[in-house]
């Protein structure tokens, strides 16, 4: 099975989370994706995680649990060295796609800009994801995902603590605007199939968090109206149990939350869903019930009684979640030591979707790729001498 984006080329030179986020989604869908790695890069990185006391087979072994490289093919080259400039240009030629994720005008300086690259190919898309966009007054500003939660309010909205905001702890503004980024992509090349033209497509991390507020937005007038951070209904809730372990309730609409007031003894709570003014004692004698027992026997009592209720899995309790298996959501690939490899699948799965190679070591495709592009006797050898 070859999947639905086969005979989609893309050129990649994105290094944070959103960009290779944006290409995991094309490459895990069928799409030929060429990373392009920057061997000084590679060198900073490995010291930074230690990876450089690593041995190959370790290397290798590390490489491959990397999940956003998996299905991606890998040249390695200085891209401010002119002769890779060079042989770069002629191999966006040869795609459809071009993903970056560098500060606005710092490809462009190097010749490999939309400008530049859409020249003799018109039918290009390149997608540019960056902290704040190629316009506006926040064009050159650095940052990563926290700065761009902050910029579009989110951060305003994170966390129980009324008097101060708090960090996500996920990556969240990186993952919607890896999605967004993908979703764009595939527009405009629909588009340019259609239409001959190509174009450059602008995704900004702090427009895309935006969407994570839509709730907000869509409720209220008056964004100051809505309910300050921290605040809750009583019908929704975190619940430490008596193991310490914690569960999740989410029981708003009318019907769950009379199943879930019988389940726990407390019918009288029923109509008093509402009344902001026994919010408070609701929620303490909740608390109060769900610490009298372990998280299992909550956890069986809300299941025989219909409720929206889930636990608050761990990493590890998540990946041996049965549901997630059951939906390819958990998945082993085969390592380079010959074992397997446990990793998340696609989160977008259509019927032809192929199954992923683990990742692959820098520099792997240079050859196959390299030497498609004509280049002079020995400049692939000249150009990935390190």
């Amino acid at each position: 099975m070859t999947g639905a984006l086969s005979g989609l080329r893309v050129l990649d030179f994105s290094r944070f989370l959103p960009g290779p986020y944006c290409t995991w989604l094309l490459a895990d869908q069928g799409a030929e994706v060429i990373r392009v790695e920057h061997p000084r890069e590679l060198k900073k990185q490995a010291k930074v995680f230690g990876w450089d006391k690593l041995s190959p087979e370790q290397r290798a072994q590390q490489r491959a649990r990397d999940i956003l490289a998996r299905g991606k093919k890998s040249i390695q080259l200085d891209i401010g060295d002119t002769a890779a400039q060079e042989a770069l240009i002629k191999l966006a030629e040869t795609v459809d796609v071009v993903v970056e994720d560098y500060r606005p005008g710092v490809l462009d300086s190097l010749g490999l800009g939309y400008a530049d690259l859409s020249k003799s190919h018109p039918e290009l898309v390149y997608t540019s994801l960056t902290l704040c966009g190629q316009t506006g007054p926040y064009r050159d500003k650095p940052g990563h995902d926290p700065i761009a939660l902050a910029l579009s309010g989110v951060l305003s909205r994170a966390g129980e603590n009324p008097d101060a905001p708090q960090f996500l702890g996920v990556a969240a503004a990186d993952v919607a605007t890896g999605s967004h980024a993908a979703f764009a992509t595939l527009a405009a090349v629909m588009s340019a199939r259609s239409t001959g033209k190509g174009q450059h497509v602008d995704v900004a991390m702090a427009d895309c968090a935006f969407p994570l507020i839509v709730n907000v937005l869509s409720r209220f007038e008056n964004p100051s109206d809505a309910p300050p951070r921290g605040t809750r209904r009583a019908d929704i809730g975190l619940w430490k149990c008596a193991d310490g372990a914690w569960l999740c309730t989410t029981d708003m609409e009318p019907r769950f939350w009379e199943a879930f007031c019988n389940a726990l003894g407390k019918p009288e709570f029923v109509p008093l869903q509402l009344d902001k003014s026994k919010a408070t004692e609701i929620r303490a004698t909740l608390e109060a019930i769900f610490a009298s027992q372990p998280r299992a026997h909550w956890l069986d009592l809300l299941e025989k009684a219909g409720t929206q209720f889930a636990p608050v899995n761990s990493i590890d309790e998540a990946l041996a979640e049965p549901h997630f298996h059951a939906r390819n959501m958990v998945i082993a690939i085969d390592a380079p030591d010959g074992g397997t490899l446990r990793q998340i699948g696609a989160p977008v799965r259509l019927a032809d979707a192929p199954m992923p190679n683990a990742a692959v070591m820098p520099g792997t495709h240079n050859t196959e790729i390299l030497g498609s592009l004509n280049l002079p006797d020995g400049s692939i050898s000249e150009l990935t001498k390190e």
